[in-house]
């Protein structure tokens, strides 16, 4: 049975090293607690810095409606398009019923869905993959091809990635962010953030022609390995993809609440 706890955790997490990764990209970037609500909004052309997200625990139905509506004005205020990340595990029962008509009336559609993870990390032996090495990013142009892979992973143009990442001290020095190098040429790329004690997996991306062959799964175990050894680090939490979910479920990670993602209408 997956604990309220655990969902609480995920939302915690995002709102902790959104609040990080944002900062590092604009150091003006609007990054805000409000009542019941947590933005960090880059404003940039990397869409998934442009987050905002429903903090309270038992919103009622009520209650979901006001947060909508306060969330979407908020994105309304943006030059760039980005995400409510609306964690369901949150709402009673009543809210989750009204949530579709509730978004809609508040100005957002529905674009994906995706559910938070979470996992005790054991000591492992060194990952390895046949096919692959794996190198830390510690370079721009190790950045760049980091920032492309999640783009094309994506759909996104590659100067949307790019316009995320390109030039952070904290993605080369701070986070541990691998990619996964076949025959030398960049295919899969993973990274740990650590936060509040436990490790945040995020931008995790293989490049279309190699999907399907393992290399997201080993770049992962290799970021979550090297994040573990430096920092002790024995939790981790993600928040997956529909796509990405049973990757994640193959190294350890159990889910927990359903996320879903609201852009606004038009």
């Amino acid at each position: 049975m997956v604990e309220l706890a655990d969902s609480v955790e995920s939302v915690e997490q995002l709102a902790s090293v959104w609040r990080g990764v944002v900062l590092d990209r604009d150091p003006d970037a609007d990054v805000r607690d409000l009542p019941g609500i947590a933005v960090r909004w880059a404003d940039c052309r990397f869409v998934f810095w442009n987050c905002v997200t429903l903090t309270e625990v038992g919103a009622d139905a009520d209650l979901l409606g006001r947060r909508l509506g306060e969330a979407a004005d908020v994105m309304r205020s943006k030059r760039r398009p980005g995400f409510l990340w609306l964690f369901e595990d949150l709402l009673t029962d009543d809210a989750r019923a009204a949530l579709d008509g509730a978004a809609g009336r508040s100005g957002l559609v529905h674009a994906f869905t995706g559910t938070g993870m979470a996992w005790d990390v054991p000591s492992t032996a060194e990952p390895a993959h046949p096919d692959l090495v794996f190198e830390r990013v510690t370079t721009d142009d190790r950045l760049l091809a980091y920032a492309d892979l999640n783009s094309r992973a994506y759909g996104f143009p590659l100067e949307d990635g790019r316009d995320g990442l390109a030039g952070s001290a904290l993605w080369k020095e701070h986070v541990h962010a691998y990619l996964a190098l076949r025959d030398g040429v960049p295919v899969a790329c993973a990274a740990t953030a650590e936060a509040d004690g436990s490790l945040f997996v995020a931008l995790v991306a293989t490049a279309p022609e190699h999907q399907r062959r393992g290399y997201g799964e080993a770049v992962t175990r290799k970021a979550l390995h090297e994040g573990h050894r430096a920092t002790g680090s024995t939790r981790a939490i993600l928040h997956a993809t529909a796509a990405g979910a049973p990757v994640y479920r193959r190294i350890g990670f159990e889910p927990n609440s359903p996320i879903r993602f609201y852009g606004l209408a038009g």
